[in-house]
């Protein structure tokens, strides 16, 4: 499984640019879409911008859906919760929303390196090491908050297969329940790492 955060070589129009741009235009696109998307006609006009970006990126439409997969369940609640307390109108274009801006995230994931995207972060917080701000602790925890991304969708998608084995339907107790299990084991050996090196 292709999951989120995971870099994948490449020679194409984003792979080029530099990580600082690419965030920038990250955010910036978020901001955007989260601002101005209130019709079913904007929800088109996104979705067409989502293809495009996932065009420059070289990245294929059987990697694009490996990478918007592990969403399904999270699309599927807030769709039903929005149609339930507002409308099916509203709940499309939350869901849509939602999804460009993880799609958008995977995109510049696929085509930049993490040591460049934490590079550029160390450099725009380099002015808070004036106060005593200790920037390289936060480039860590961000390492291991993109690192523990694909680590929770490999868990899922095992849970799920075992679910699928066994026979089970989907539910909170079959699904919920191992997946926190295992997040809580995976933050305790990071934890056991970090002490370990002394970083505790």
């Amino acid at each position: 499984m292709t999951a989120l955060g995971v870099y994948r070589p490449g020679r194409s129009v984003l792979h080029r640019l530099p990580a600082g741009v690419k965030l920038a235009a990250l955010g910036a696109a978020i901001l955007l879409i989260s601002l101005t998307v209130r019709s079913l006609a904007a929800v088109g006009v996104v979705a067409a911008g989502v293809v495009v970006a996932f065009a420059l990126g070289g990245i294929g439409p059987a990697q694009a859906w490996r990478q918007m997969r592990p969403m399904v369940w999270v699309l599927v609640f807030v769709f039903v919760f929005q149609v339930v307390f507002t409308d099916w109108r509203r709940a499309v274009i939350v869901c849509a929303v939602l999804a460009a801006s993880v799609a958008l995230a995977a995109v510049v994931s696929l085509t930049t390196r993490t040591s460049a995207i934490l590079d550029t972060i160390m450099a725009v917080l380099s002015p808070l090491r004036r106060i005593g701000v200790r920037t390289d602790h936060i480039a860590l925890a961000l390492a291991l908050a993109i690192r523990s991304i694909p680590l929770m969708v490999e868990v899922v998608a095992q849970v799920d297969e075992a679910r699928k084995a066994r026979g089970l339907r989907p539910g909170a107790r079959i699904l919920v329940a191992p997946v926190v299990i295992a997040a809580l084991r995976t933050a305790d050996g990071f934890a056991d790492t970090l002490i370990a090196r002394g970083l505790d």
